[in-house]
Formats: structure tokens, sequence, C-alpha cells
């Protein structure tokens, strides 16, 4: 009897141990831009987008609880429209831990301000494939899968590219859907939703994804053993990105990947010797020229 009771119990947890979800993401909503005393409305909508990204499996792997992506959703409420349609901006950051080390390295860090949206309190939170429910679903479930793929690919070459694809789905239910804001179409800008997903699909622009791949497994994963082997991935990282940026200047997934890697980078290069040093720098001035006074910062460092 004991023994049948304990099959049961560990038939019963099966679905507990065996499937994880993938996220360990903090959410946070900040409504102090919008006047008015009704605050609750936005403390609900914050449990309730916590409860959308860590509570529902959104791939077909098992993550077990070491194994979720760690990282953060900010949404900033600029403007209460109407009591249930809201506008303002919103920041997702995503890292990755480094082999043998207690670092985190960030792999996306992006900031899109066309992010307009309905959300009545109370209701849930819903997201169909290949469905365009409403931008709040739409809007937060790309970016999952952004970050979804951006991981993937720090792991192995092109790995992210079901999920790259699944927020290309997304892109495109959102073209004829009345609940979609602004940030889903081509001639919306150069730096958008759109845009983002089609250069990481874009086969002419490849070695940006297999440079994510070099730079992290072969580069920051090796540098706890052969700091100048790791340093080489990077080096090769480097060049790849400068070759994507003289095929097409002006990409703005070069861009996202900059503006998660910018910092970093000064800080690997700041220990480097002085011929890396030099090529990092000049590599970094030519795809990157607003940051430049950022990156001679690297050639001071002794």
């Amino acid at each position: 009897m004991a023994k049948t009771l304990n099959i049961l119990l560990l038939i019963f947890l099966l679905p507990i141990v065996l499937v994880g979800q993938e996220f360990m993401i903090n959410v946070s909503v900040n409504s102090r831009q919008v006047d008015g005393t009704e605050r609750k409305v936005f403390q609900t909508l914050q449990q309730d987008l916590y409860e959308f990204v860590n509570s529902r499996n959104w791939t077909n792997h098992q993550f077990r609880p070491e194994e979720r992506i760690e990282g953060s959703i900010s949404i900033t409420i600029d403007e209460r429209i109407s009591g249930d349609h809201f506008k303002g901006r919103i920041n997702v950051m995503s890292k990755r831990p480094i082999y043998k080390s207690s670092y985190y390295s960030t792999l996306l860090n992006i900031q899109d301000t066309d992010f307009e949206f309905k959300y009545i309190e109370y209701e849930p939170i819903e997201y169909i494939e290949n469905t365009f429910t409403s931008n709040l679903a739409g809007v937060v479930a790309y970016y999952l899968y952004i970050i979804l793929g951006f991981d993937f690919d720090s792991f192995s070459p092109y790995g992210g590219t079901p999920y790259f694809e699944k927020a290309r789905n997304i892109v495109n239910a959102a073209q004829n859907s009345n609940e979609a804001g602004k940030g889903w179409k081509a001639f919306e800008g150069i730096k958008n939703r759109y845009w983002l997903v089609e250069n990481l699909l874009n086969s002419s622009h490849n070695k940006i994804r297999s440079g994510l791949y070099k730079y992290h497994l072969q580069g920051l994963d090796k540098m706890s053993e052969n700091i100048e082997l790791g340093r080489s991935a990077i080096n090769e990282f480097m060049e790849d990105l400068q070759e994507t940026n003289r095929s097409k200047q002006g990409l703005y997934s070069v861009q996202v990947v900059l503006d998660a890697k910018r910092d970093e980078i000064v800080n690997i290069y700041s220990q480097a010797p002085p011929m890396d040093k030099s090529r990092a720098v000049n590599i970094l001035k030519e795809i990157d020229p607003a940051n430049t006074s950022k990156y001679q910062q690297i050639l001071k460092q002794k």
C-alpha cells in the first residue's frame, strides 16, 4: 500500500519536476508620471504581467530552476489616455551566467518608446500564437521571444532561430490588427520591432548572430581557463560586427548588440594587450561613433 501511494505521489509530482518555466524576470510598472490617486490598477497590472511572463511555458525545452533566464521588464506609464488606455515605454533586459564565475553578462537591453496598450483590471492577459489578441500581450511576448533568441544564440550557432521566427510571427499578426500600436511596421521607423527581427533573420546579416556565439561560449565562457583564447574569440566577434556594419550601415540589430555590450567591451579591452586595444577602439569608433569618448577610455588604461 505504501509503495502504491509513493508511485501515485511520484506521478502527481512529475509535471512539477519535469516542466519548468523559462524565465525568472522581474516586472515593474512605474506610474509616478500619471496624475490621479487610483494606483491599484498599476499594482494589478504588474502582478498580472509577472504571472504572464514567468508562469507559462514559452518553449518545449525543460528548464531546471537554476537554468531560468534572468532579467527585467520595466514599464513606465507616461499617460493615461482613458480609463483602460495607457501610453508609455518598456525597457527589456536579460542576462546570462558566465561559465566558472559569478559574473552575469547582459545579453539584451532595449528601450521601446512606442508602447501604447489597453488593460482592464482583473481581465486576464491572453496570448495565442499566430493571433494578435492585444498590444500589451503582443509586445511583451515579442520581447520574450527576442530574449530567448539571444540566449539560445549565445550557447549554439543560430540556436535562437525558432524564437526569432516566433517573434516575426507576432510582427506579421500585428500588421492586420486594429489592436496593434506603433512599432510593428517597416515604414514606422528604422529602429523598431519590425526591423529588429528582420535584421536578426536576414541571412545577409548572419555574422551578428554567429558573433554572439563566439563572444559568449567561445569568448567569455573560456576566459576563466584561457584568457587569451577567450579574447581571441571576442576579437573575431568585433570583426564580424565591423564587417556587418560595412555591408549595411545603421542596422538596428548592431545598435541593440552594442547597447547591451558597450560597457562590458570597454572593461574587457581595458585589460588587453596594446595591439588588441588599438584594433578594438578603431572598430568601435567606426561602428559606434556617437560613443567614441567612451571607447577612448580603453587606451587610457594600463
